[in-house]
């Protein structure tokens, strides 16, 4: 295998991106943690007090989906569909934890990492292969590395950009292995779906749907001129992506775009003092959280949901950044203000802090 270092690559040298997504985190992590559930489906998120719980499935183990359930569905479903589930609470510290070791696993076998998520990861191993045979090995000995330091299975796609790698590693879970080489990147995307490209979501789905476009072929085939007079330049962009074409590289400082809380009420409520409360907790939690990672924010977001799942969010950005906890709680409770009527009851709020800034980059006092 090649021992190159990450500046002596040209321009012309082929790429070998490597996407890695653990399996099931949050599910995994507890199965490892108590191996007498293993087997059994596994459920974590809120409680679902008997069917009752108002919460959502944060994530669940490949014996839970078998029944139906699936992450963001609600907690009160998932009971319905598989009561005989094991349901745990959000353990977000010890996955942390699990994560960070599984980054320094990594780290040796790539040339540059990028951490996306806290289950999620690109590579860059340009360097450390010679072709798809040697990142096929590569990519074994990570699986194996993974499963003897923490007993925990990935998938992993690889491909020449991280657009490709990203899609591959989806495509054969759970512990899959799939490799598409640049020259197999538009046959390998052409069937799919066109939701699968980053970046196109539900209406963007919908507004491609309307014009005929399903699949990643039909939007490959489609004349750009058109795509770009309906979408501006992500016209183009979706384009390209169509055809396998991403040129994004590996970024290794991963800087959060926001922090955030949500609250879901035990029962709908229009209590002024219950909603303050709740919107004070979050408030410091996430002030907390962005404070121990270094960063002042600019931007105050709140959502509200009400008992019939009509959803708000209200924003305001501030001229300087800051972490002030009063600042927070009184933007807050400002922004919240216009939705809370005596005569709707409120299902869940949150509150999110983004526009971020390093405080060593800061140029004005906070308060």
């Amino acid at each position: 295998m090649r021992t190159k270092t990450g500046n002596d690559r040209n321009h012309t040298s082929p790429r070998f991106i490597l996407h890695i997504d653990l399996d099931a985190f949050f599910a995994s992590v507890e199965e490892v943690n108590h191996p007498e559930l293993k087997g059994r489906p596994i459920i974590v998120g809120a409680d679902p007090k008997q069917g009752k719980g108002r919460g959502v499935v944060s994530t669940c183990n490949y014996e839970a989906r078998k029944f139906g359930v699936h992450s963001a569905m609600p907690i009160s479903h998932a009971w319905k569909l598989c009561p005989e589930a094991i349901y745990l609470p959000v353990n977000m510290s010890l996955y942390e934890e699990v994560s960070k070791r599984i980054i320094n696993i990594l780290k040796p076998f790539a040339d540059r990492l990028e951490q996306v998520s806290i289950d999620e990861a690109f590579l860059d191993i340009s360097h450390k292969v010679a072709d798809l045979k040697e990142a096929k090995i590569l990519a074994k000995k990570i699986k194996s590395s993974i499963v003897d330091g923490e007993r925990l299975t990935c998938s992993i796609g690889i491909g020449p950009n991280k657009l490709v790698a990203k899609i591959a590693s989806d495509h054969r879970k759970p512990n899959g292995l799939i490799i598409i080489s640049k020259n197999d990147a538009k046959k390998f995307l052409a069937p799919l779906n066109v939701e699968k490209l980053g970046g196109i979501g539900s209406k963007t789905k919908e507004r491609l749907n309307s014009i005929g476009i399903k699949t990643i072929e039909d939007l490959a085939s489609y004349d750009i001129k058109k795509l770009k007079d309906i979408f501006g330049v992500w016209g183009e962009e979706f384009h390209r992506m169509a055809h396998g074409i991403d040129e994004s590289e590996i970024i290794e400082e991963w800087i959060p775009k926001s922090f955030s809380r949500e609250y879901t009420f035990d029962q709908d409520t229009s209590d002024l003092n219950k909603i303050r409360f709740i919107v004070n907790k979050l408030c410091e939690e996430v002030i907390l959280e962005t404070k121990e990672n270094g960063f002042s924010f600019r931007t105050i977001t709140v959502k509200i949901r009400y008992e019939n799942f009509e959803t708000h969010t209200h924003s305001k950005t501030l001229s300087f950044p800051t972490s002030s906890i009063e600042t927070m709680k009184n933007t807050s409770m400002m922004l919240l203000r216009p939705f809370l009527r005596s005569d709707r009851k409120i299902r869940l709020v949150g509150i999110r802090a983004s526009n971020l800034t390093e405080k060593a980059h800061q140029k004005t006092l906070e308060n």
